[in-house]
């Protein structure tokens, strides 16, 4: 693409004027490829388990190392540029994730597989706030559509790894993980396109974007934007505590209530996370057209029947709560992440740092604290105590009424 294209796209985006579908749609690929490898971290727990002899405690270390060295780095990423944006960090990002997947096909040892997970994460902090910024740049104004078709790409990842796992590493070994290299090392040239795109637009960028996209016509003082921040949080904190939970113990709650195979469970797991897919895609532009706070109700909320029901019905009932529990619950992070974007509008990096960072954080603390509950009780009460999250989705009623411009 050439240097004109580029500023006559970035005038489109800063005005509102168009979307800019080829560079969502390989952001989105891009987004697919990232969550896909990284979704091979949990996929593989039940080999490990048994390889490595561990804990449900040590299972929950393994998700916070990867998830904490994602979430405590993202805001910083995000605040960071902000100011000094960086088109081709999402590719160098990319190869710290490509480093961590061959070192985890290797390792031979607890250690060795928390340091592979450790630069995993570092690659996802990295990617997260400044593909959610390129998404944003690229919405033509459509910005829950444009974090939908950003976040499905990865929720897709994410199904699909576990299916993947199960075809290619469980049979033949942990070594056989070095085959998503391949997914990396796919990124990395997609991402190098993105960041070609992402260069040419930064001048432009800068002169146009904080003018034509600060839209805090909300009204609403600094205290009661800070109160609605942490609002979301809360829902944040519900949302991916419940799904550590179903992402790395769904497996094991399965095999031990139900004794399926684990290659059996991981076609579940495809099945809930092919559900949170789905459910993706339809947050964005239903809350572009209806509202962002109903969209968060009902997702947060109104899943809240079917995890209740969950712990107490048999294999096939799961399997349909499961599906409907993801395709409700994942309309719920493009909403509250655009709700949050329109109250801060100007700070797109640092609020998707924050929200993304703040989600893996949750994620990784939820193993963590529910691996050491299940070794404590067992897996069954692990998902009793979390069938209660949702609940939280009440103080969804705290959240103030923004002016939001609908799409038809």
């Amino acid at each position: 693409m050439t240097n004109p294209a580029g500023s006559r796209n970035v005038q489109n985006v800063v005005k509102g004027e168009g979307t800019v579908y080829s560079i969502l749609f390989t952001i989105s690929f891009a987004h697919f490829l990232n969550d896909l490898v990284q979704s091979v971290i949990p996929a593989v727990y039940p080999l490990l388990k048994d390889n490595y002899a561990l804990t449900f405690t040590q299972i929950g270390l393994i998700t916070f190392t990867f998830q904490a060295t994602a979430s405590l780095l993202q805001p910083f990423v995000g605040y960071f540029t902000d100011k000094k944006p960086q088109p081709f960090s999402l590719p160098i990002g990319m190869g710290f994730s490509l480093l961590g997947l061959l070192l985890l096909a290797a390792a031979g040892s607890y250690w060795g597989i928390l340091a592979a997970v450790g630069l995993v994460g570092m690659g996802s902090s990295v990617f997260h706030p400044e593909s959610s910024r390129v998404a944003y740049l690229a919405s033509g104004g459509r910005r829950g559509f444009a974090q939908s078709v950003f976040q499905i790409g990865g929720n897709a990842g994410s199904a699909i790894g576990p299916l993947l796992v199960a075809l290619v590493v469980m049979p033949y070994g942990q070594g056989n993980v070095r085959w998503f290299a391949v997914g990396t090392l796919m990124a990395i040239i997609a991402l190098y396109k993105v960041g070609h795109w992402y260069r040419a637009n930064i001048a432009e960028r800068k002169s146009s974007v904080g003018k034509s996209f600060t839209i805090a016509s909300h009204g609403l003082s600094m205290g009661k934007v800070k109160a609605s921040v942490a609002i979301l949080l809360v829902l944040i904190f519900s949302k991916y505590f419940y799904m550590a939970c179903m992402t790395s113990y769904f497996t094991f709650f399965l095999i031990e209530k139900f004794q399926v195979s684990v290659a059996t469970s991981q076609i579940y797991l495809f099945v809930f996370l092919a559900a949170i897919a789905a459910g993706t895609y339809l947050g964005g532009p239903m809350g572009d057209k209806y509202g962002r706070k109903y969209i968060i109700w009902v997702s947060i909320l109104g899943s809240a029947p079917f995890t209740l029901l969950l712990p107490h019905v048999g294999l096939g009932w799961v399997i349909l709560l499961a599906i409907l529990i993801g395709v409700i619950l994942a309309s719920a992070f493009s909403a509250i992440l655009v709700y949050a974007q329109e109250l801060l509008p100007g700070r797109v990096g640092m609020i998707s740092g924050l929200f993304f960072g703040f989600a893996f954080g949750m994620g990784g603390l939820g193993s963590a604290l529910l691996g050491k509950l299940a070794d404590q009780t067992d897996i069954q009460f692990v998902f009793l105590v979390c069938s209660f999250l949702p609940l939280l989705g009440l103080v969804t009623w705290l959240l103030p009424n923004l002016k939001e411009k609908r799409t038809t």
